[in-house]
């Protein structure tokens, strides 16, 4: 398989682990739908997966199928992929003061998307300039403060700001 499949799989992998989900718990809670070692073998980019099995997908996860496709361009291992992933939990947690924009801002996006998970919420780096702004912080700033507050990972930090 080429890199195109590669990158799909790395797609189809990342949302999976966004919803704490293992290739067995896949299996699991599609009642047998999706095997383990089907899902896996998509993931490695080892297997084709149709359009309408990629669309199946899609919904099994509660996604667009279009956030299961690779960008315009297949990345090169050596740029780190940026997810901004927002931990829903953590966020939860904090005084409304300080999170009270971001609070709202997740709230909105999950409701227009209809993903109501309740753990993580993906972002776009769009969102996270947006949100900068309403902050009065670069979008630098701001990533270090959702680090600091334990709703970004560290690994959320790009490499090049080290």
């Amino acid at each position: 398989m080429g890199d195109y499949a590669k990158a799909l799989g790395s797609k189809l992998r990342a949302i999976r682990q966004q919803q704490g989900l293992s290739l067995h718990g896949v299996e699991q809670k599609s009642g047998g739908r999706w095997k383990a070692v089907v899902v896996g073998s998509y993931e490695r980019g080892d297997r084709a997966v149709t359009v309408q099995k990629l669309a199946e997908l899609a919904d099994f996860y509660g996604v667009p199928v279009a956030e299961l496709l690779p960008e315009g361009r297949v990345p090169s291992g050596s740029e780190p992929a940026t997810k901004i992933v927002i931990n829903l939990e953590r966020l939860q947690q904090l005084p409304a003061d300080k999170v009270g924009p971001l609070a709202r801002y997740a709230a909105a996006i999950q409701s227009q998307r209809g993903d109501y998970n309740g753990k993580v919420l993906s972002i776009r780096a769009e969102d996270l300039r947006s949100l900068a702004i309403i902050y009065d912080m670069t979008p630098g700033e701001l990533t270090d403060q959702l680090i600091d507050w334990g709703v970004l990972p560290p690994e959320a930090r790009p490499s090049h700001r080290e």
